[in-house]
């Protein structure tokens, strides 16, 4: 059993130019034109300071499938498949993230909705599955959220999460058959992730998939979300518990 996410390493080794297999993995686009302007806008993503956010701000919003008002794109952001990504207003995308649209089918596979802020070095990854985040939602630095295997991530408005979490959808490899890799076993899908509207996850949380966390809970620091949480509990520990509710 094999699953949609050996297409990429199934187009890196079957025979064509690596131009073609740049276009088709990291592009998103046979296009020449769409080609040569993203060329351009990746040059524009290594100026620093003032000049590179007006840069950036005049040329980049054409890179997506859709982009609102007021967007700030700081330097070295990394993109791949822009044309599925989609940015409300007033969206803030900081230093060295990256925001990785892969998708077989869909066109709208990332979405960050108004206001939405991203810190540094956050990676926002996609591979045949979708990850939408609500308004005035924040990321701490150096979180990754991460969906696959037709297994999407949802975070509603007013999220706060805190630096360094890890929000992962996707399911788990099969792995009782002793004689073939676990990687070549296939995946039990796991029904993706839900994080309703204002919930705080503390520093370093992960939430495995299969999680509903409802609206006004919280994750304390280290915790390990495995189970879903029902709203305004508090969560904490490893794997996490309900310690208490708010009122």
């Amino acid at each position: 059993m094999t699953t949609k996410n050996n297409k990429t390493h199934k187009v890196l080794s079957e025979k064509g130019s690596a131009l073609s297999k740049y276009q088709h993995i990291i592009v998103g686009d046979d296009s020449w034109l769409y080609l040569f302007y993203f060329e351009f806008c990746a040059l524009l993503g290594k100026f620093p300071g003032a000049l590179g956010i007006l840069l950036r701000k005049l040329f980049w919003p054409r890179l997506f499938g859709s982009c609102g008002k007021g967007v700030m794109f700081a330097d070295n952001i990394v993109l791949r498949q822009p044309k599925n990504i989609h940015l409300g207003n007033n969206v803030i995308i900081s230093e060295f993230c990256v925001l990785d649209a892969r998708h077989d089918d869909e066109n709208k596979v990332i979405t960050l909705a108004d206001d939405a802020m991203l810190s540094t070095n956050i990676m926002i990854s996609c591979k045949n599955a979708c990850i939408r985040i609500g308004k005035n939602a924040g990321l701490g630095a150096q979180t990754i959220i991460h969906a696959t295997n037709d297994c999407s991530v949802s975070i509603g408005d007013d999220v706060i999460i805190g630096p360094q979490s890890y929000i992962s959808a996707g399911g788990n490899y099969h792995f009782d058959q002793l004689d073939i890799p676990i990687r070549e076993q296939g995946i039990n899908p796991d029904g993706g992730i839900t994080l309703e509207n204002n919930i705080w996850l503390g520093a370093k949380v992960t939430v495995l998939g299969g999680v509903t966390m409802e609206s006004g809970s919280i994750a304390g620091a280290g915790a390990v979300v495995n189970k879903s949480i029902p709203a305004n509990a508090i969560c904490a520990g490893v794997p996490a518990k309900v310690i208490k509710t708010r009122k």
